[in-house]
């Protein structure tokens, strides 16, 4: 299969393209800069053919596909940046890239007969309650600007195509890029104490691992809306908070930085409403046979391994 890889510059779209190199197969990575951008890591992803695409310009979209001709598109381009997107100014653009890019990319994708793999989050829906949101479930009441336009992205992907998969994340780190993960290591650096939100509920999501399960998806015809994160390593550890996380994060860095627990609005700082339930139900992956992530736990001690701290 050739495979076209949007947002190879972010920390998924790095990690699928490295995958892809892993099984031998033919990927084309893409992003809004004229070469590849992204970790100098000497990874397959710096060597292998690169595009620029900008996913906003519907006619640039059409002219990178006839030329590239993929079999399947993994779309990791996305606007990330939760509460930037909250301003006046930025929120067409946060349109323009989350849901009019992806509509463009996902009409590319009919016209060609070629799968898609959609990468969505959590954020969809209201995240109220306790109970974790299922793949299929339609009461989308996304509470930011991020998460309406994911949810347009969405949309745009379901009503032109057939052959797509819309995967649900949350939580996302991976070597390429800034994550939660490398911003607590920072602050227990520099600091004898730091806070962490304990009322925020879900899992964690390595980029190198969901790569791994997002080929084997491209290489199957079992379409339709999944939830993926990594495993809890026992029953207890399944769902967790950000302070779980962070305590978590410190003890495998041997950090002896104290980590205060404190509510979303001791916290403070965010300008974007965020989620208190990210719970995610993940027992669709086992029902289409798919292998689920190992555990975050391990996740973390592999990706610690790799980086600078």
């Amino acid at each position: 299969m050739k495979f076209l890889v949007t947002g190879v510059n972010g920390q998924l779209g790095h990690d699928v393209m490295n995958e892809l190199a892993r099984r031998g197969q033919e990927g084309v990575g893409s992003g809004t800069t004229p070469e590849y951008a992204g970790a100098a890591d000497g990874s397959p992803v710096v060597r292998m053919p690169y595009v620029r695409l900008d996913i906003t310009d519907a006619s640039e979209v059409r002219r990178v596909f006839d030329a590239v001709k993929p079999d399947a598109v993994v779309h990791c381009a996305a606007w990330t940046a939760v509460d930037l997107a909250e301003e006046d100014d930025k929120i067409a653009m946060v349109r323009a890239v989350n849901a009019d890019g992806t509509g463009y990319i996902a009409e590319a994708c009919r016209d060609l007969g070629c799968k898609m793999i959609y990468i969505s989050t959590d954020y969809v829906f209201d995240g109220q309650g306790t109970e974790p949101w299922k793949p299929d479930c339609k009461d989308y009441k996304p509470l930011n600007v991020y998460g309406q336009t994911k949810l347009e992205g969405e949309l745009a992907v379901a009503e032109n195509l057939e052959k797509y998969f819309i995967v649900r994340i949350a939580w996302a780190f991976g070597v390429n890029g800034r994550n939660f993960i490398k911003t607590m290591l920072n602050a227990g650096k520099k600091n004898d104490t730091v806070r962490a939100v304990n009322d925020q509920i879900g899992t964690p999501t390595y980029t190198y691992d969901l790569a791994r399960l997002l080929v084997d998806m491209a290489e199957t015809d079992k379409y339709g809306c999944y939830h993926v994160t990594n495993e809890g390593a026992t029953e207890d550890t399944a769902f967790i908070s950000w302070y779980d996380f962070t305590c978590e994060i410190f003890r495998q860095a041997c950090y002896d930085t104290r980590v205060i627990p404190v509510s979303t609005e001791e916290y403070g700082l965010s300008k974007a409403a965020r989620p208190r339930n990210s719970r995610l139900d993940k027992s669709k992956l086992k029902e289409a046979g798919f292998t689920p992530l190992p555990s975050w736990q391990d996740a973390l001690g592999r990706y610690l391994k790799l980086i600078e701290f």
